[in-house]
């Protein structure tokens, strides 16, 4: 469902991700685990077709991120970090023109509209989206995502600043799109959420350094918990390897 090979981006002279590779099977819930600048966001970026590779490819639903972007961004679902629908217009609205862009049809909006106000309530619908409370947006910003049935779900630190109440709620959903053959691709600053992937990916300095279920991440550092085995993970990186994004001065292919 997810193929990245050797994916590379190069600004300039700085290597921000290197040679990432990795599959993800279908209805499979992957997490990207990484700290402040490691190249997670820089990754997704590129494989939700945002922003072109330096080098390598990533197939989306067998779809090429060099060669077809825009054919690749009608078949997942982002949904970034930062709230990105409209602030002025209310969780109706933006899952009206959302729905439209999608060409998604109007029955199937107008079910959204009214799944979405019974699931916020009249607090969470009859305001502006910007002025929602984070967890509600993060719902919402989902909702959006999904109107079109992507099969492929790409979130983007969903529950960063979320209540623990939110962030429960929100893997619930997950697995329930994971339970219908989605594919999950999500990253996280929360270890205790990646121990809900299927199996996880760690990066450091712009590389992938560690890759498997969050039981054998644990086993492979002799850690008890996943927090442990990152720590561990991302100090013996840089330990052989300096664990500095790199600057290359090979030009960008």
């Amino acid at each position: 469902m997810i193929e990245v090979r050797e994916l590379t981006k190069r600004f300039g002279a700085f290597t921000a991700v290197r040679d990432l590779s990795f599959f993800v099977e279908p209805g499979e819930v992957f997490g990207f685990l990484g700290a402040n600048g490691a190249g997670k966001t820089t990754s997704i970026r590129m494989m939700c077709g945002l922003l072109k590779p330096s080098r390598g490819d990533a197939l989306m639903d067998d779809i090429s991120v060099r060669h077809n972007p825009e054919e690749v961004k009608r078949r997942i679902g982002y949904m970034s970090q930062r709230f990105s629908l409209y602030g002025e217009l209310s969780p109706a609205a933006n899952v009206e023109f959302f729905g439209t862009v999608y060409g998604v049809s109007r029955k199937k909006i107008q079910a959204e509209v009214a799944r979405l106000q019974q699931e916020l309530g009249e607090a969470g619908t009859g305001r502006a989206a910007s002025e929602l409370p984070l967890g509600f947006k993060q719902r919402l910003g989902l909702a959006c995502a999904l109107l079109h049935d992507p099969p492929i779900i790409v979130l983007d630190e969903p529950t960063s600043g979320v209540d623990p109440l939110g962030r429960r709620q929100f893997w619930e959903e997950i697995y329930s799109l994971s339970g219908t053959g989605h594919t999950v691709l999500v990253t996280t600053h929360f270890m205790d959420e990646a121990e809900y992937c299927d199996r996880i990916a760690i990066m450091n300095a712009g590389r992938l350094i560690a890759l498997d279920t969050p039981a054998a991440v644990k086993a492979r550092y002799g850690a008890t918990t996943l927090n442990r085995a990152f720590i561990r993970a991302v100090a013996e990186d840089r330990e052989t390897s300096g664990g500095d994004l790199e600057w290359d001065s090979r030009p960008s292919s």
